[in-house]
């Protein structure tokens, strides 16, 4: 009977933890609110995973304003969501002002989001490597698969404009 009850609530306490993740969709802004990115419902979200301390986020960053501009005007929102570590002992932590100056040094036209060193874009969708790309359709579910990596031959944001349209 303990074995059955034990059973019971490591169950029932995974169930739980999976409910949680799933839900998790909102992120703080370094403007101090919260957005939830799976909120946007008849809009489609698309979420440029990065981090301030990574090289090739600053073409991440080209790819992200280019694409912005692109969509302006359409049901299209995007956001940069900077993966950098809250905690200030951290090798790759970044402050909230620290990103505002990686925002304004690359002249990111977006909202900047904090997913601290990328705990929910990797368990929630499946990022395993910034810079990565998401997309969430106009009800709020994950579309496709990931768009992850920057090749400097091959410009990324084609391929990401065109599933975009698919989703518009």
């Amino acid at each position: 009977m303990k074995t059955i009850t034990r059973f019971i609530s490591i169950f029932t306490l995974l169930i739980v933890a999976a409910l949680g993740v799933a839900a998790q969709t909102n992120f703080a802004s370094i403007d101090g609110g919260r957005i939830d990115v799976e909120g946007h419902s008849g809009k489609v979200v698309l979420l440029s995973v990065g981090a301030a301390w990574l090289p090739l986020s600053i073409k991440q960053a080209e790819y992200t304003n280019a694409l912005a501009k692109k969509f302006a005007g359409k049901d299209v929102v995007v956001y940069f969501v900077a993966t950098d570590s809250t905690r200030s002992g951290a090798k790759n932590f970044k402050s909230d002002a620290d990103l505002r100056v990686f925002g304004m040094t690359n002249r990111l036209i977006v909202p900047i989001l904090r997913d601290s060193e990328g705990a929910v874009t990797s368990r929630k969708y499946g990022v395993e490597q910034v810079p990565s790309f998401i997309l969430i359709d106009k009800n709020g579910n994950p579309s496709g698969e990931v768009f992850g990596g920057i090749d400097p031959k091959y410009d990324v944001s084609i391929s990401i404009a065109k599933a975009i349209d698919k989703l518009l």
